[in-house]
């Protein structure tokens, strides 16, 4: 950790100064400049923008999503089927996204399985990784699928906790299955709900770097591109070490905050706390 993540942490004096790697860390101090002539390109602004709404709506997604199925299963009486779906929902997870987003550019391409079987519902063709307005979906569908199995368990391990004794009280108070989930399932999975949403807040900046580097191409940069891509494209293909650092030390710096907020957060409304 110290040699990893406390040493590196001096080289963010480059986002101060107009950086020449010939001169190193003795390259002329030029304070704020790399900040204002990034908070001055319109490029910046559609990248938080587009990380922001990408991030929400992962955010959301992996709540919802898993939080459904984790009540469906749960339902489910038959222990070999519900294990069986637990894994299988659950390996997606183990895959990289390397390896997924090749798997997304077969099966997502023009001539990919989804489109032919949208041809074959009578559909046109439709081009999930090369459409502005609909990339960003792709990403989020995409990401919701690849982690929901995650929460899933997290959900089960929660609901599991729950006392049986008031599901039995329930029955014989005449409660049919939909009426125990709704009076005594879902009241009892907030408090977890709540802390996982609140948890997620420290990530609003993080709208995957590994899943969107992997799909996006530049004629979907208006709407996908994120924060991330873009300090990677300044920082290592345009060699603009200073502006690039400027744009990571900016999206730390508020991530930083979020974090903290989101355990503030977690502490007050749900009573997590890390000590």
């Amino acid at each position: 950790m110290f040699i990893f993540s406390y040493i590196p942490l001096y080289g963010v004096v480059i986002a101060f100064q107009d950086y020449n790697p010939a001169l190193g860390f003795a390259s002329p101090w030029v304070g704020l400049k790399n900040f204002m002539f990034v908070f001055s390109q319109p490029d910046f602004v559609r990248t938080i923008w587009n990380t922001f709404f990408i991030t929400v709506f992962k955010i959301l997604g992996n709540i919802a999503v898993p939080v459904i199925f984790a009540l469906l299963l749960n339902e489910v009486k038959n222990v070999f089927f519900k294990r069986t779906m637990q894994t299988l929902i659950y390996i997606p997870n183990f895959i990289s996204w390397v390896i997924m987003a090749g798997i997304l550019m077969d099966i997502l391409a023009t001539d990919g399985a989804v489109n032919r079987c949208i041809s074959l519902l009578g559909g046109g063709t439709v081009n999930f990784l090369g459409n502005a307005k609909i990339y960003p979906w792709t990403m989020i569908i995409s990401d919701i699928w690849k982690g929901f199995g995650y929460g899933t368990i997290i959900y089960l391990a929660a609901l599991t906790a729950i006392d049986p004794t008031l599901y039995e009280a329930a029955s014989i108070d005449g409660a049919t299955r939909w009426q125990r989930v709704k009076m005594i399932t879902v009241p009892l999975l907030v408090p977890t709900i709540i802390l996982m949403l609140v948890l997620s807040l420290g990530n609003v900046l993080n709208a995957g770097f590994d899943q969107i580097y992997n799909t996006i191409s530049p004629i979907v940069y208006s709407s996908g591109d994120i924060i991330d891509t873009y300090v990677y494209r300044l920082g290592i293909q345009q060699a603009q070490f200073d502006v690039g650092a400027a744009v990571g030390l900016f999206k730390s710096a508020v991530s930083s905050v979020l974090v903290v907020l989101s355990y503030v957060l977690a502490d007050k409304l749900a009573g997590y706390r890390i000590l």
